[in-house]
């Protein structure tokens, strides 16, 4: 673990439980140290843990937990000018079941909550796999419903075929372009299907829609990878008619009208 900002949530609760080593602890106090946001989870995540300490069942310690405490505890203390040098120990006092109880609890509490926590993190990794399944699905769904679409418009009579060619002077880089659109004036719908190689970092293709009458309109913006067709599906302004179709090479998102060189143009026949 580097001293920059932890990128993980679980990092925070496996410090509040000691379950980092030396090198991680010493990185990640060295960070929290100096950032307020990370101070403040450190203590939401000793929060946590100290709910799940108190949240474990109640276990009786062996007989020689006290006995053994209470001599570390004098250890401790001895030494030079100590005051527990030459004192007499006094008879052991029993606190009671909950001294006992207490004495017992730290490291099976420890242990439950490394375990709770080791849980939860398993738990919110599966909710992250949930949510990228789901979106997915849905991601899946939608392309499902624009295929069943274009095939619909396929099979409208009044559906025209458009193919889109390179024209004379187009740069050798996109000389082998080709894309199609297929063209419902009654549905006002078109759907694109092209190949184009990729565009420089600071450009985009612009798919026009050029009207009878008016300047182009534009019909979407895309960037393709090398080998990979783009499709876009789009409907189009009411009471529109088209004469041509054609894409541009734009600067990176799109103009609001043509400015580059036309790579690909089909004329309706």
């Amino acid at each position: 673990m580097s001293i920059e900002h932890p990128t993980r949530m679980e990092d925070f609760d496996l410090y509040a439980l000691g379950a980092l080593d030396d090198a991680e602890r010493r990185a990640f106090e060295s960070h929290v140290a100096s950032c307020a946001e990370c101070a403040e989870k450190v203590a939401e995540a000793r929060g946590r843990v100290a709910i799940l300490a108190f949240a474990s069942p109640p276990v009786a310690p062996s007989p020689g937990v006290k006995e053994t405490l209470m001599r570390q505890v004098i250890a401790s203390a001895e030494g030079p000018g100590g005051s527990f040098a030459h004192a007499k120990p006094e008879p052991a006092v029993d606190g009671g079941i909950f001294a006992r109880w207490w004495a017992g609890l730290l490291p099976v509490a420890t242990a439950f909550a490394l375990a709770t926590v080791l849980l939860w993190l398993h738990n919110e990794q599966l909710n992250r796999q949930l949510a990228d399944l789901r979106n997915t699905i849905t991601q899946q769904k939608q392309e499902l419903a624009e295929t069943r679409h274009q095939a619909d418009l396929i099979a409208e009579r009044e559906t025209m075929v458009v193919p889109l060619w390179s024209q004379k002077g187009t740069p050798e880089s996109h000389a082998e372009g080709h894309a199609r659109v297929l063209y419902n004036a009654k549905e006002g719908m078109m759907t694109y299907d092209g190949w184009l190689p990729s565009a420089p970092a600071d450009k985009s293709y612009q798919l026009w829609l050029v009207p009878m009458n008016g300047a182009p309109i534009s019909a979407g913006v895309f960037n393709p990878r090398n080998g990979e067709m783009s499709h876009m599906m789009m409907k189009l302004p009411a009471g529109v008619t088209a004469k041509e179709f054609a894409v541009s090479l734009e600067p990176v998102g799109g103009m609001p009208h043509p400015t580059g060189p036309m790579v690909l143009v089909g004329p309706i026949s």
